[in-house]
């Protein structure tokens, strides 16, 4: 069966040039370092497109340990942003920080869908909304973008190192998060270390293969879409 995928034009070099320069720029400014104190609320991020040209961005908070659901809000909303690999957190970040305005609790630690470190240029969406909130965050993939990595034994908590091809430097961890099946990839975003990330990943982990923030959050993306329908 043939599957219809999107066709997508030849990126213009300027915006390349231009959102690399971004992403340069705002790299200066990340932080990797291990949190000040355990979070009391934590935050999943999930973003995913209705349409080619219209955004949906959910976030749910709960309380941690607990994992218990405190709010969840969303926003939805027009890209401008046209579809550029390597660059899709331009697109998903403003529709976010509009969801992250609606939020009533203010959480401690954002998750997010998606990279943080573990990207090309190290500014995964993870990374990129971390630092325009100068909050702590992280990124769960549920694939690799960048990097090399062995897989982790079959169990449970097992985790394998995600580096660099060329250079060998460690860029994330290959969690498995469910007995025998398919690991999800952990990164620091902003203001967080490589150990606390992963830890928070399997912490906020409850036999499901995501962790319970984004896993929410996607779940509770559903339920909106057939609101903004």
């Amino acid at each position: 069966m043939a599957y219809y995928r999107p066709y997508h034009p030849p990126a213009d070099p300027e915006l390349v040039r231009r959102l690399s320069q971004q992403q340069t720029d705002m790299r200066q400014q990340q932080r990797l370092e291990p949190l000040a104190q355990p979070p009391r609320l934590i935050a999943g991020l999930d973003s995913s497109f209705p349409t080619e040209d219209t955004i949906l961005s959910v976030i749910v908070v709960l309380k941690y340990p607990e994992l218990e659901l405190v709010e969840k809000v969303y926003h939805h909303g027009p890209v401008d942003m046209p579809y550029v690999p390597g660059f899709l957190s331009f697109r998903e970040a403003p529709n976010l920080l509009l969801a992250y305005q609606k939020l009533q609790h203010r959480p401690d630690v954002l998750m997010v869908d998606g990279h943080g470190y573990a990207h090309p240029r190290r500014m995964g969406i993870a990374a990129h909304i971390g630092v325009l909130l100068d909050m702590p965050s992280l990124g769960v993939a549920k694939q690799v973008l960048t990097g090399q990595h062995p897989e982790p034994v079959p169990e449970a908590g097992s985790t394998a190192p995600l580096t660099d091809k060329k250079t060998g430097e460690l860029i994330g961890e290959v969690l498995r998060t469910k007995d025998r099946v398919l690991p999800v990839f952990v990164s620091p975003g902003h203001r967080m270390d490589q150990p606390t990330a992963t830890a928070l990943a399997w912490a906020c982990t409850r036999g499901y293969k995501l962790p319970e923030p984004t896993r929410l959050a996607d779940k509770w993306a559903a339920n909106f879409k057939a609101e903004v329908r």
